[in-house]
């Protein structure tokens, strides 16, 4: 995660966190379970990836941005970042 993602979930910081391999929805719900309403945070109300923030599997930016059924393999690294916009 993006160190400024760790200003709401200080909790978070500095540890490797390892979930089971599934969706990419299956690892944030997990996650979430760490850090009560990340999720909040970088999903909207329908359940989708917020505009300004991006999800890498390894170094492929996810496909699904709205279900989030991209699929994690037990050795992939999911990375999350705030993606960069303005002039």
């Amino acid at each position: 995660m993006t160190s400024h993602l760790y200003r709401f979930f200080p909790a978070l910081e500095g540890l490797e966190i390892r979930v089971s391999a599934g969706s990419v929805a299956d690892a944030l719900a997990e996650l979430n379970q760490l850090a009560p309403n990340f999720s909040d945070y970088i999903l909207d109300d329908t359940g989708a990836l917020r505009r300004h923030v991006n999800l890498c599997i390894n170094n492929e930016l996810i496909v699904d941005r709205k279900k989030l059924s991209d699929q994690l393999g037990d050795e992939d690294t999911l990375y999350i970042f705030q993606a960069l916009t303005g002039g």
